[in-house]
């Protein structure tokens, strides 16, 4: 059997007493995760394990079948392996978001939704500033870039933006972890925090003088006009799907994010580029959906993400996070769906997000989420809609973290 996760990112969400108190699942049209569920089979599933951040390099990462305890190394080191920044032994890769600032507060997490071809111009910039044989930045995608260090060290509390719209962000830099070890070779988590804080604070000076941002300002928009680094690490050791799962001969990641592509990379994932795929609500779900379908044609299993749903939750915007519920519906689920219904060969679709991203709070939480599967011959449950009430009752019950995909793979 071939199998197909489309995974809705941050599409969870709480009641909301603007839609009757229903939650956004409940309250969006979407016929074809309701037939899938009312055919197929739904629970909840566990995305994020004890003592980790609601984040989706972990709840991806645990989707994926594999264990946080052992693997994780935060997003710094997956979004270098999909930019294709190959770390050295004595690397600390760390995310590093160019954000907006205002009034001394994180305005937003995505500085005023950059697109890259501008963010690369300030990364440079930065680089030509900033950088020397300890400190380099690397442009990623959007608002979404690297920072390394060499000799840096990951024992160090950072605080993801996202997580902290409108509050004030000195209060937030960089701090070393309680009893962070001492690691031969490498700098320590002060004298790395100390580093951090620095470059962000001497980004701030460099960014507001710089002509995006003048020009940004002369119009009364939003300024790209502070780095944020957070959630570094080292190299991580990733077994490939194929060696955790046999039944994984080969597969493919599609997704706009470099974090999701980075752990595609380590998972021995094909990358596969889609033109016009953003990470926002504009993204090309037709060029994603029959990429998905054409590798689902040669190979076996195929993870396509979209990152929609999240970002218009960190933004607080409700009838954008039901219109892109609304999009992976008609533009992702139902033409898979009737594509591969048809084939001789079964295959399993599986529908998720990886957390929920509330409208009303506009962070990650740490809950369970809904999903469902559907392949021809399933024995269906009594759930008869796909939303976060619904699941509750489903007959795969709770599930956590990696027997979602040990289920998978049993079928």
């Amino acid at each position: 059997m071939k199998h197909i996760i489309i995974l809705g990112d941050g599409m969870a969400d709480h009641a909301v007493e603007r839609l009757g108190g229903k939650t956004l699942l409940q309250y969006a049209d979407t016929p074809y995760m309701d037939l899938l569920a009312k055919k197929g089979r739904t629970g909840r599933l566990v995305t994020v394990p004890d003592g980790f951040p609601p984040g989706s390099e972990v709840a991806n990462t645990a989707i994926l079948g594999y264990d946080l305890d052992e693997v994780y190394e935060g997003r710094g080191p997956l979004e270098a392996a999909s930019i294709g920044y190959e770390m050295r032994p004595d690397d600390m890769a760390i995310r590093c978001n160019i954000i907006t600032l205002e009034d001394g507060r994180i305005i937003t997490h995505n500085g005023g939704n950059l697109q890259t071809v501008d963010a690369d111009v300030l990364i440079q910039y930065l680089n030509e500033h900033l950088a020397d044989d300890r400190v380099r930045f690397i442009t990623g995608i959007q608002y979404r870039h690297l920072l390394v260090i060499r000799g840096g060290s990951k024992h160090i509390v950072c605080a993801p933006p996202h997580d902290h719209p409108n509050e004030p962000w000195r209060e937030l830099l960089v701090r070393p972890e309680a009893d962070a070890p001492v690691e031969e070779g490498r700098m320590t988590a002060q004298e790395t925090a100390d580093l951090v804080n620095d470059l962000i604070l001497r980004s701030q000076e460099l960014l507001s003088k710089h002509p995006y941002n003048v020009a940004k300002a002369a119009k009364g928009e939003r300024q790209a006009n502070s780095i944020w680094p957070w959630s570094g690490g080292y190299r991580p050791k990733m077994q490939t799907l194929q060696e955790q799962f046999p039944q994984v001969k080969s597969g493919s990641v599609i997704s706009a994010v470099d974090l999701i592509r980075g752990i595609g990379h380590y998972a021995g994932l094909d990358i596969v580029e889609v033109e016009g795929a953003t990470g926002l609500w504009d993204t090309n779900y037709e060029g994603k959906c029959q990429a998905a379908i054409e590798a689902l044609r040669h190979q076996d299993f195929v993870f396509v993400h979209v990152e929609a749903s999240d970002e218009a939750g960190h933004d607080g915007d409700l009838e954008l996070k039901l219109r892109t519920i609304e999009n992976l519906d008609r533009r992702m689920v139902e033409p898979i769906y009737n594509e591969v219904k048809t084939w001789a060969e079964p295959v399993c679709i599986t529908v998720l997000p990886d957390h929920p991203t509330p409208v009303e709070t506009r962070t990650h939480v740490k809950e369970p989420v809904p999903f469902l599967t559907w392949h021809r011959g399933i024995v269906p449950d009594e759930v008869k809609e796909y939303d976060e009430v619904s699941c509750v009752s489903g007959g795969y019950g709770m599930l956590r973290l990696r027997e979602l995909m040990t289920t998978l793979m049993s079928m």
